[in-house]
This record gives structure tokens, C-alpha cells and sequence, in this order.
């Protein structure tokens, strides 16, 4: 079997016509739908990037036992179990999280990986003399991206056409072999917003202030002009990787793959672009903006071609989806999993496989919604307590625990304190874990999430009115609970969150 895993990162489904936008040009994308089952009730996991990622790949919610981090020791891999019974894999990528510390062990579990340079703060051009922040620039600013941006003279040179390209190659060289994964992952749309001029046009965009092509996190902080500007700018963007993502479905139609090679589709989560007057993702409450995801399977052979499945969904769905379309015995995972395959929807044998949808942040709300209602369950405490970090890879984005980031080192704890492996683990106090990018540490709450929300979001979508309705808050509240329950949840979470 031949299985093409093509994941976007940040896509804001509210942006593709298959989920009801207008004005967005996105044709290989729609294409991709007619020919795919379309999932409209499908949902992030663990936010963000990373954590997202190690979900799909092992099939397990991570959220709420750590951050953001690396494939685990004790972690059962889809690649790895491909390669046991002997399939091959592949990743082409231009996501350079998987290159820095906290990012170990991703890429190194397909048989063979293309990194392609240039993302972000990638450090790729390397100059010891770095530019400074223009006069006036809106949005941030990273010297690392001002070098790498200089070698983008030509669409071709971006990186998400270059990551297309290399998968490209690949098939060329491996279209005709009976069992493959490849793995194409493009980091746009993700910011910075930057692009060929010619792409932005399109949207007829007449902004004439500062340069501004990199939101920073939070609330709105620029002119409406400006959020105008940027709104077109992730428009042009998705339109220009759509346009890329053309070309590896022109490849499948010279080599005939459709008829004997599954293609889904995903992102790890989606992004507020004005939404809320918030701007990107991590520090406000996970929206739908952020937590909705677009889902599509094509079927060999464009077998149930035009389908829609509106029941429950989420990331960690796809780990069995693909074991069980390899023919791999999903019973045989050494590590329980928390996702369940999609195929049996696909095929109609059932109406749902699962009564709710856990997602979230560690140490930020724990959220949960059955289709109809979303809750966001917020800590009970002020200090965010009790809450630890587990992990026998003490790493996450850009350092190391243990050393300058962590002010008690005696208060970490080694044991076998998971509930669903016996690998020992490190236990770290969340009063002491900080993100190095972060000023406070995970038990102070940030401001936009310290209360619960409950939101009807098939009567309010957009979440504009919370409800305060004590019957349904506690249905959802025993639901989150059953949740946690079913997700291996440390204990602490709920005293945390006043579950006890």
C-alpha cells in the first residue's frame, strides 16, 4: 500500500472553500476534496507544533503529561512499526523545529529524511554581522530570517516549494515500489507571512504602511490597515503552497497513483488572524480557529470520493488509520493508544468512534467538546497547582531542563510515575519548568485563560457568547472527567483543575 501524509502547518480551515470560505484561491486543495472524504468535525490534539506531531505519530494525547518536546524512549513511532514489518518511509520537510533542541528523534524514525533549510529563525545563512530592525517595521522581527530571506530571490527558492520539490524527486525515484509512506510536511502557512509580491497582488491589497509580514502573539496590536495587510498576506501564502502541493498531485496523475495510494491531508492546528482581536496561537483560549482542523482522505481508486463525515474526529486518529490501511495489526502496539482508526467511518460500518474531543496546552486549559458544546476548563487554582512535567528526555524548544531554566534541580524526581509505561521518568515541579521564550512559568496563568467557557458552538460558532448554564456545565465538566480518565491523565491535572 502507498500512503501520502501531506501536512500544512497552521492552516486555518476557515480559509479553504471545502469548509466554506470564499474569495481564497486554494484549486488543488478543493480538487484534493472532491476527490477525498471530507472530515468536518475533526480536532487538534496537543498544541502546538511539536506536541501535535508526536500525537499523530504515536497516537497518544501528550498535553498532559508534558510540553513541547521530543519523541520519548518509551514512545511506539508509526515509522518505527512500518519499518518492524518492513515498509519504508520517508519525510521531506522544511519544518526546522525538528533540528533543534527539544525536537530530537522526529525525523530520525523514517528510513530516510530531506531537511530543507531556511524556515524562521533556521539558522541557515550564517553571517556574524546580523541587520537591524528596519525603522518602523510593524510585527516581529528576527535578524536570523532577515539573512535567510535574502537567498529567496524566486518563488522556486522558498522553502515550501523547495519541501514540494523534494518529495517530488522522491516519487520519481519510488512511485513504482508496492509499499511506501511519504511524509510531506510544509511549514506554510506558518508566519512570517513572506512571499512573492505577485501572490499578494492577487488580493488586490492596497497596504501602503510599514513592512509587516509577522504577527506577533497575542492581541491585536496593529492598525486595522495593517491586520487587513496581514489577513492577505496568510491568504497569498496559502495560495502559493496550494499551488506547490498542485504539482505533487500533477506527479500522482503522470504515474497513475491515485488508483492505488491513499493522500490525507491535515494540519497540526490552525491560527487567529483577528479573531477575538487576538493575532497567532499559544497565549489565548484554543478557539476553533485553532483547534478545528481540516481532514481529508482520498481513497485508492477514488473510492467514496465526495463523502463527509460529520461525527468526532481528532489527530491521534490517523496513527491506527494508517496501521490498519498498511494491514498492521493495530492490537500490537506496545503502547495503548487513545486514537481509534477512521477506516470504519470510511466504510460506513459505524456512525461514530469516539464521544469527545480532548485538546489543549500543558498547563494552560484543558478543553473538550462532544460536537456541540466546547468547555475550556480552567485552573482552579491561582498558582496553576499542582502540575509536573514528565519526561525522560528533559529538553523542550531551544534548551535543557535541569540547567539555567530550572531554579530547584533538587526538586526534580526520577520513577516510573506514568500511569502507562514503566520507563522511569523525569518529574519536574511546573513552578519550575519556563519556556525559554517565556518570561513567566507554567504556574502562573496567563491572563486570557483564567476562566471556564462554555460555548454552543453549533447555535455560536465564532464563540462570541459564552454561556452560564450550571446543567450543561456539568455534563461537560463529568465528560472532561471521563476524559481524563481515558487519556492516562496524571493525577495532578485534576486537583489542578478542580476535578477531585
Amino acid at each position: 500500500m502507498k500512503t501520502i501524509v501531506l501536512l500544512l502547518d497552521s492552516v486555518n480551515r476557515h480559509f479553504l472553500s471545502t469548509y466554506g470560505a470564499s474569495g481564497i484561491s486554494t484549486p488543488n486543495l478543493d480538487r484534493l476534496a472532491e476527490r477525498s472524504v471530507v472530515f468536518t468535525n475533526h480536532w487538534s490534539g496537543s498544541l502546538p507544533c511539536m506536541p501535535a506531531r508526536r500525537d499523530m505519530l504515536t497516537g497518544r494525547l501528550g498535553f498532559l503529561e508534558r510540553n513541547w518536546g521530543p519523541i520519548e524512549p518509551f514512545d511506539q513511532t508509526l515509522p518505527q512499526m512500518l519499518r518492524d514489518n518492513g515498509i519504508f518511509s520517508h519525510i521531506s520537510t522544511d519544518h526546522y523545529h525538528y533540528f533543534k533542541v527539544g525536537g530530537e528523534n522526529y525525523c530520525q524514525q523514517f528510513d530516510t529524511w530531506d531537511f530543507i533549510r531556511g524556515q524562521e529563525s533556521d539558522p541557515w545563512v550564517s553571517r556574524v554581522m546580523k541587520d537591524e530592525q528596519p525603522e518602523g517595521h510593524l510585527g516581529k522581527f528576527v535578524p536570523q530570517y532577515a539573512l535567510n530571506r535574502k537567498e529567496f530571490r524566486k518563488e522556486e527558492d522558498y522553502s515550501s516549494p523547495k519541501t514540494i520539490k523534494s518529495a517530488i524527486r522522491w516519487l520519481d525515484s519510488n512511485h513504482d515500489a508496492s509499499d511506501f509512506l511519504l511524509w510531506v510536511e510544509a511549514f506554510d502557512p506558518h508566519e512570517p507571512f513572506d512571499l512573492p509580491e505577485s501572490y499578494i497582488e492577487e488580493y488586490e491589497d492596497d497596504y501602503n504602511g510599514p513592512s509587516y509580514y509577522w504577527p506577533e502573539y497575542g492581541q491585536v496590536n496593529v492598525p486595522n490597515g495593517a491586520l487587513k495587510h496581514i489577513r492577505k498576506r496568510y491568504a497569498a501564502l496559502l495560495t502559493m503552497t496550494d499551488r506547490w502541493v498542485g504539482k505533487l498531485f500533477e506527479t500522482m496523475d503522470r504515474y497513475a497513483m491515485w488508483e492505488d495510494t491513499m493522500v490525507i491531508f491535515t494540519s497540526d492546528h490552525g491560527y487567529m488572524l483577528g479573531e477575538h482581536n487576538f493575532l497567532a496561537k499559544n497565549v489565548m483560549p484554543a478557539f476553533n480557529e485553532i483547534a478545528h482542523i481540516p481532514l481529508m482522505i482520498h481513497m485508492p481508486g477514488d473510492k467514496y470520493a465526495g463523502k463527509r463525515v460529520d461525527t468526532l474526529t481528532q489527530n491521534i486518529d490517523l496513527f491506527p488509520t494508517l496501521l490498519e490501511q498498511f494491514g498492521l495489526d493495530v492490537s500490537r502496539c506496545r503502547n495503548r493508544l487513545h486514537g481509534k482508526s477512521l477506516l470504519p467511518l470510511i466504510r460506513g460500518e459505524v456512525s461514530s468512534i469516539r464521544d469527545c474531543a480532548l485538546y489543549g496546552y500543558f498547563g494552560k486549559n484543558v478543553n473538550v467538546t462532544d460536537g456541540e458544546y466546547t468547555y475550556y476548563r480552567a485552573s482552579y487554582h491561582d498558582d496553576n497547582s499542582p502540575i509536573s512535567l514528565y519526561t525522560a528526555m528533559p529538553t523542550t524548544i531551544g534548551h535543557y531542563y535541569g540547567m539555567d531554566h530550572i531554579i530547584e534541580p533538587s526538586r526534580i524526581e526520577m520513577g516510573p510515575f506514568l500511569k502507562w509505561t514503566d520507563f522511569p521518568v523525569y518529574k519536574i515541579p511546573g513552578n519550575n519548568v519556563r519556556m525559554k521564550d517565556q518570561t513567566q512559568s507554567f504556574h502562573v496563568n496567563s491572563e486570557y485563560i483564567r476562566q471556564h467557557l462554555l460555548f454552543n458552538i453549533r447555535e455560536d460558532y465564532s464563540q462570541n457568547h459564552p454561556l452560564h448554564h450550571e446543567e450543561t456545565e456539568q455534563r461537560m465538566i463529568q465528560l472532561l472527567r471521563k476524559a481524563l480518565e481515558e487519556h492516562d491523565s496524571p493525577n495532578e491535572q485534576y486537583s489542578r483543575l478542580g476535578l477531585v
